[in-house]
């Protein structure tokens, strides 16, 4: 008999990311091929009525951990939840989001279980029964097709990369799971979360960004790409050169040793293309690239490219849009 899937949608203060949206459908996609139950389950306080919004994405169960302990993200505490969900369903596949919040309690979880941890994913299959995963290594130079030893096969997909499907009266009830932990059992707790001034929306859940290089030259001068990014509705990233120099803070940086990001529009300004930088966003829909050496490795994975001034072109570029935008 086929074991069911299970999906951990990742919600911050009762709200879900578009990524578990995303997982939940994927998750739904996979049940139905191998014949069995797509399962959400939430971990979190005072989340059993939000958690119902799942089930517009094809969950066909929902199962929330919902309890002031996981009032905060706290690793140690929500491997404990979701290892225990996986005692109690014995499931088949256990999806997540290859977010930061993914990145840390995947392994986390994978080592409480003792099996592996395919990261990253960018594609799932079911053949013969049997999950394969797609996923890129060696900074996206190269694409492994992994199969699954264990059960659960244990995999976080990459965020803007699977569909987020709406199914229609697909209304399902919620049921709540022990918390199995007790805040005593607890080796560290977070006494307090500090958030960013102005706080932007993530770059793994932006459709455009505009991001800039070690081209831009200071920090003042990336003025000119967050009015690019304000006229087509985007978010500024950065390279980690930009990072390095102390121009834009580490959580805008694009790449291997920052964020890995697929969005719709990706515009990469005074950036030369290192392999590091392209691993974090070569799986963008679309890239343009503006840079003034026409050999410089981004034109090779971008779309359109324009070999140029960014403070030239930008500025240009922007101005043009926004007159075609208010036509």
């Amino acid at each position: 008999m086929a074991k069911d899937v299970l999906i951990f949608a990742e919600q911050r203060e009762g709200k879900f990311r578009h990524a578990s949206f995303e997982a939940v459908s994927e998750g739904k996609r996979c049940a139905q091929k191998v014949g069995t139950n797509a399962i959400a389950l939430v971990v979190g306080k005072d989340i059993s009525e939000s958690a119902k919004e799942l089930g517009k994405y094809g969950a066909d169960r929902i199962i929330a951990a919902d309890s002031e302990i996981f009032a905060s993200y706290n690793s140690e505490s929500y491997a404990r939840a979701v290892v225990n969900a996986v005692k109690v369903i014995a499931p088949q596949i256990l999806i997540l989001t290859a977010s930061s919040m993914g990145r840390d309690l995947a392994p986390n979880v994978g080592a409480k279980l003792e099996v592996p941890v395919a990261s990253d994913c960018i594609k799932l299959d079911i053949i013969d029964g049997k999950l394969q995963a797609l996923r890129p290594v060696y900074a996206g130079k190269v694409r492994i097709r992994v199969a699954f030893a264990k059960e659960p096969n244990i995999v976080t997909l990459r965020p803007k990369l699977f569909e987020a499907t709406e199914v229609a009266g697909h209304n399902v009830q919620v049921e709540k799971l022990q918390p199995a932990i007790e805040p005593q059992d607890l080796k560290a707790t977070l006494k307090e979360v500090v958030k960013s001034v102005g706080a932007k929306l993530d770059l793994t859940e932006a459709d455009i960004i505009v991001s800039g290089g070690r081209g831009m030259k200071a920090a003042e001068n990336f003025k000119v790409i967050e009015e690019l990014a304000q006229v087509v509705g985007g978010v500024v990233g950065a390279s980690r050169a930009a990072v390095d120099a102390g121009w834009r803070p580490h959580h805008d940086q694009v790449g291997q040793t920052g964020k890995t990001v697929s969005p719709t529009l990706y515009i990469a300004c005074g950036i030369s293309g290192a392999i590091q930088h392209l691993a974090g966003m070569s799986s963008s829909k679309c890239i343009v690239a503006i840079n003034r050496d026409p050999d410089a490795p981004i034109f090779q994975v971008a779309d359109y490219g324009i070999v140029g001034d960014l403070f030239e072109v930008v500025p240009t570029l922007a101005q043009e849009l926004k007159k075609a935008i208010s036509r």
